[in-house]
């Protein structure tokens, strides 16, 4: 378990005070997602997260078609808006700094 400090916003005019939040990621999980997917419903936010792969089993392609990809959705993410805002704040603060230290990312794979 780790201890970390997070901010918590203050009322206006009142001094900003720190909560101590207590980490247990002992029943935590890890997953490699190339790819991912939203869908939302008036409350909440559901995002699913896995891999793409070429289909092992493609059986009978259409006319024209050169091959099929299979999206693996292996995790569901439901959150609400607040928290998905807050979701896309600290991923956009974290790819910025990542490409001031490294350079701009592409948005195409394999052009690094």
């Amino acid at each position: 378990m780790a201890d970390e400090d997070v901010p918590q916003p203050a009322p206006e005019g009142q001094p900003q005070q720190g909560i101590q939040v207590l980490l247990d990621e002992r029943e935590t999980r890890t997953t490699y997602s190339n790819a991912y997917r939203f869908h939302q419903t008036a409350e909440e936010v559901v995002m699913d997260l896995g891999f793409n792969m070429p289909n092992p089993n493609p059986g009978q392609l259409p006319p024209n078609t050169a091959g099929q990809m299979l999206f693996k959705i292996t995790d569901r993410v439901i959150m609400s808006y607040p928290n998905a805002k807050r979701l896309l704040a600290s991923m956009t603060q974290l790819i910025k700094r990542y490409e001031q230290q490294f350079g701009e990312i592409p948005m195409q794979p394999g052009r690094r």
